[in-house]
């Protein structure tokens, strides 16, 4: 049946968060679709899905910001379904080893990419609790984030904002644990395609954006798998 979904950090057309959105919308799906600042392709993809894509202005960053688009997306929609927390930031040093990385970097990724989805949930969550088929929310974390599996000597702000989302989506799965019509996850979505400058990145963001659709269905109602997996379902280390 159709769901309702909303999915942040979607303004760019060749990235990961559009491309869900395309993904949901051509399966039947509502989508709210939250962006920082207006984006062209959205609002050219609006006008094909004039009556199942809303955009949402929300700055992830600011609760004052993520409530206004709450209580926007009231009025529109009774109930949510699924929540894609897919923004994310990483700074203009985070190929720079410790030497030459401004630490002060450090909080506000994290403040944006672990709190950030945070926030949201909280904003969003007495929409998912009316949700008539039993919610979930997606975390889009990464291998970057795994703690047993650190090998860089960078990505001193991206890696800490990833692990600190692992680690906040481990704790709301135990704090909704008794809650049989909420889930929530964090994924590894793999190396895609996201940016123009990552052309070597073996995965499509259209392709790979249904490849992840289909797997969320699976794990709406799945509380016994582990917390932190892969785009395969695969648990992947903390």
């Amino acid at each position: 049946m159709p769901q309702t979904v909303l999915i942040t950090g979607t303004g760019r057309s060749y990235a990961l968060g559009f491309n869900l959105v395309k993904r949901y919308l051509e399966h039947g799906d509502t989508v709210f679709a939250s962006i920082r600042r207006p984006s062209e392709a959205l609002e050219e993809l609006q006008k094909e899905y004039s009556h199942t894509l809303h955009i949402l202005t929300m700055d992830i960053a600011s609760t004052e910001s993520v409530n206004a688009a709450a209580k926007e997306a009231e009025k529109m929609t009774d109930a949510l379904d699924l929540i894609i927390n897919n923004a994310t930031i990483a700074s203009e040093d985070t190929m720079k080893e410790l030497p030459d990385f401004d630490l002060d970097l450090i909080a506000p990724a994290v403040n944006v990419g672990a709190v950030g989805p945070i926030r949201v949930l909280k904003a969003f969550l007495p929409l998912l609790k009316k949700s008539r088929i039993g919610a979930l929310v997606a975390n889009i974390s990464s291998e970057a984030g795994s703690i047993g599996r650190c090998y860089r000597t960078y990505y001193l702000d991206y890696a800490t904002e990833k692990a600190a989302l692992n680690m906040l989506t481990m704790t709301m799965r135990n704090y909704f644990k008794d809650d049989p019509n909420l889930n929530i996850l964090c994924i590894h979505p793999g190396w895609i395609r996201t940016n123009p400058d990552n052309s070597e990145a073996p995965l499509d963001p259209y392709e790979h954006a249904e490849t992840l659709r289909l797997l969320f269905e699976t794990k709406r109602h799945d509380k016994e798998s582990p917390v932190f997996i892969t785009y395969t379902g695969e648990p992947y280390p903390w």
